[in-house]
């Protein structure tokens, strides 16, 4: 009977070996296969030596040592992070149990009972004493998973799991540029802290200037005052970039998940060491490897999975509960010779009529096509965003050079000016015009080297690169459940 049994549940386990799922096959790009090109995508000429994004290590591409060190912070504290670490474990422990259903649940129980029966109950004149003891080791009400039902949901479950990992590493390249940003915007606003400094006090000497000259008959009330609003235009900036310089240290200690040293913060825009040149590759070599969209096809492949579990729901369900043991009347003889027990009770299911299992089906396919269209959006989302971002990379340097002779230029009529007012040829207004459009111009400027580099880490996020610090934990099954999902 054991050769029996055992043999039973050999051939039950190879027969539960398909699944009513049908061939996963990836949709078509709907996308261009060439990045846009025109005017406006003419630069960076990058060459075709630079590697592409993802497969460029974040340490390698951003190059300054400081900005590193506050990266690396972040991705060992920052806690939206480390939730989506534990929503991987999660995930990956709910796939886990779901693989754990393709096995039987073997059990070792022992029992005991002893009843007292009162005389003349169930024929007998005199009470009775009835004792039972049994051990047994057995299956209990296991799906012999022939139509690949529970084979499906494993399926779905690994792909759920996949998908998971697909976020964390999107919530990663997230958080590096996040990180960088905010770094490259702190040392932006305290350039503009130390600008708007530098001008309080060149408008602070010009109002003395003017003071002077209004004492001595020589200047309008109307210069005086004119030179003072510039002057405490100045000042107001001084405060208003003050508040952002700290409320931009904030930002980024809270990203960093731990206050970032002193040392560490840039003081400019220009003590920040450029990140790495990278190229955009093609659409379908880049695009396919982001992070989101390998995500949005884990989810289409879990929906294909959730068809296959659908459809076996048509099918009967067959399981079976076996149990082999010993049992007697007497503890003591629980284990003597002639006391082996054994039960064999399989079962069959099959469905006659139960409408919810033709509307699982139809919703579990319009589920996948709500999937198949997730997957193209996403795709199409992220063409946008890599477009975008070549069209800033494209032309950032052109507004770069021509806000530069813009800032040399008024730099220039505001000495001239300037030169003209203290010889007493020109009114005070074109000084005054002079200083508000160097001051808006070099502000200006400052902004579009921040644009510059937040445009190359932004291209960096957009292609795909930032999540190469370690190799994710894949289960070993994933190596054989493309070949799993086979029509039955």
């Amino acid at each position: 009977m054991k050769t029996a049994l055992c043999l039973s549940l050999g051939v039950f386990l190879c027969l539960g070996g398909c699944t009513m799922a049908s061939k996963y096959t990836r949709p078509a790009a709907p996308v261009s296969a060439e990045w846009p090109t025109g005017t406006a995508y003419a630069e960076p000429r990058v060459t075709t030596t630079a590697p592409l994004a993802p497969d460029l290590n974040w340490q390698k591409f951003f190059t300054d040592e400081k900005l590193q060190q506050v990266i690396g912070a972040a991705l060992t504290n920052n806690r939206d992070l480390r939730i989506a670490v534990l929503n991987v474990e999660q995930a990956r422990a709910m796939y886990g149990i779901q693989r754990a259903e393709l096995l039987p649940t073997i059990n070792a129980t022992g029992s005991a009972t002893k009843q007292r029966i009162p005389a003349n109950v169930e024929g007998f004149p005199e009470p009775m004493t009835i004792e039972n003891y049994s051990a047994d080791l057995g299956v209990a009400s296991w799906e012999i998973d022939f139509f690949g039902r529970i084979r499906s949901l494993k399926d779905e479950a690994l792909e759920t799991y996949l998908a998971t990992e697909q976020a964390r590493r999107s919530a990663q390249i997230s958080l590096i540029s996040a990180v960088a940003n905010e770094y490259l915007t702190l040392a932006a606003d305290r350039e503009n802290l130390k600008l708007a400094a530098t001008t309080f006090e060149s408008q602070r000497g010009s109002y003395a200037l003017v003071k002077r000259r209004y004492d001595l008959g020589l200047a309008t009330e109307l210069d005086l005052q004119r030179a003072q609003s510039q002057m405490d235009a100045a000042r107001g900036d001084i405060a208003r970039f003050t508040q952002l310089v700290a409320q931009d240290q904030n930002a980024l200690n809270l990203l960093a998940g731990s206050p970032a040293p002193s040392e560490l913060p840039p003081t400019e825009l220009g003590s920040i060491t450029p990140p790495k040149e990278i190229r955009p590759g093609l659409p379908s070599e880049v695009l396919l490897r982001r992070p989101d969209i390998l995500q949005a096809e884990h989810q289409l492949e879990a929906a294909n999975a959730d068809i296959g579990a659908a459809r076996a729901a048509f099918f009967p369900r067959i399981s079976l509960t076996a149990a082999i043991g010993t049992s007697s009347s007497e503890l003591s003889g629980l284990f003597k010779a002639g006391s082996g027990a054994w039960s064999y009770a399989p079962q069959i299911v099959m469905p006659i009529f139960d409408a919810r299992t033709w509307s699982a089906h139809k919703a579990a396919k319009v589920q996948r096509e709500i999937a198949v269209t997730q997957y193209e959006k996403a795709i199409q989302s992220a063409f946008r965003e890599v477009a975008d971002t070549l069209a800033v990379c494209g032309t950032v340097n052109q507004q770069l050079a021509a806000q530069q002779s813009y800032v040399n230029a008024v730099a220039e009529a505001y000495r001239l000016s300037n030169s003209r007012y203290d010889k007493g040829i020109d009114s005070y207004l074109s000084v005054l015009d002079a200083q508000r459009s160097l001051y808006a111009g070099q502000q200006g400027l400052v902004s579009l080297r921040l644009a510059k580099l937040a445009s190359q880490v932004r291209l960096y996020a957009v292609l795909g690169g930032g999540w190469q610090t370690e190799q994710p934990p894949e289960p070993t099954a994933r190596s054989t459940s493309r070949q799993e999902q086979r029509t039955n």
